[in-house]
């Protein structure tokens, strides 16, 4: 048995399964989820080995704001009343820190050192890996992302009232792309009938669309939207917020950037060729 299997058995839970991902496709973890399954009880404990690992982290000459930004979270207290409390957005490489300084009596503590110690790794080697893909392998990348964001996202449609799911991601395309539904990009793009758009899109489109998808998914769910009415207009909103940010920063408004020659369908049929040639 591997030590990500002692985890689990440990935990009855895997360290991935609290795992989010934010609008840029980044993992992170929040401080006081993992408090619980690092089990420990009180914040007022936990906080100290957060500050504990940011300390090390500063030691070894790194952003602690990069790896511990703080995030402000409200909760429902009795009588209707509500609470501000703080919590924490943890890179792997913060979560590491804090098992390494976690109390060590705790199993579940060892246990974590060990798997985060080597994902860490592994989320590393993946970023140098991306920085060196070409503009077709970062799209192959992006639109794996999407595709498993829209299927996360369907089911959080689904709990929400959601039953015409054509309508539903319109409203989000309409958002973005300035009123445009789906067949309205696709026409725009000269794709034939039924063709994927988001195959037929660049990694920075794709990242767009994905910054759509993640962040329309955590309204639904922040928002406790029940509504196929409520549903919808919150994508739309959230693709027309979004659509704003990228004209304030003045970037490339999405319908404005090239469609690649290739879709990724075509790319993937012509590799299949190539290698029964070889």
């Amino acid at each position: 048995m591997n030590e990500l299997e002692k985890v689990q058995d440990y935990t009855n839970e895997n360290f991935e399964d609290i795992k989010h991902i934010d609008e840029n496709g980044i993992e992170f973890w929040y401080a006081r989820e993992l408090m619980i399954m690092l089990k420990y009880h009180k914040w007022e404990n936990f906080m100290k080995v957060i500050d504990k690992a940011k300390e090390s982290c500063q030691n070894s000459g790194i952003s602690v704001f990069e790896h511990f930004p703080d995030v402000r979270k409200t909760i429902k207290m009795p009588k209707r009343a509500e609470k501000t409390i703080l919590d924490y957005k943890l890179t792997r490489y913060a979560c590491y820190l804090i098992a390494q300084n976690g109390d060590s009596r705790k199993k579940v503590i060892a246990l974590a050192q060990t798997y985060f110690a080597v994902q860490t790794r592994k989320q590393e080697i993946s970023e140098k890996e991306y920085s060196s893909l070409t503009e077709d392998e970062k799209r192959f990348y992006q639109r794996n992302l999407t595709r498993k964001g829209n299927y996360s996202l369907n089911q959080t449609a689904k709990k929400a009232g959601v039953k015409n799911f054509d309508q539903f991601h319109n409203a989000g395309y309409k958002g973005l792309y300035n009123g445009e539904t789906a067949n309205d990009i696709a026409r725009r793009k000269g794709l034939r009938y039924r063709e994927d758009i988001l195959d037929n899109m660049g990694s920075t489109e794709l990242i767009a669309n994905l910054f759509r998808i993640s962040q329309t998914e955590e309204k639904l769910k922040r928002d406790n939207v029940n509504t196929e009415k409520k549903a919808n207009k919150t994508h739309y909103e959230v693709g027309s917020k979004i659509r704003n940010t990228i004209k304030e920063l003045r970037g490339t408004m999405p319908e404005d950037l090239p469609t690649p020659q290739k879709s990724l369908k075509q790319l993937e049929k012509e590799n299949s060729k190539q290698l029964k040639i070889k």
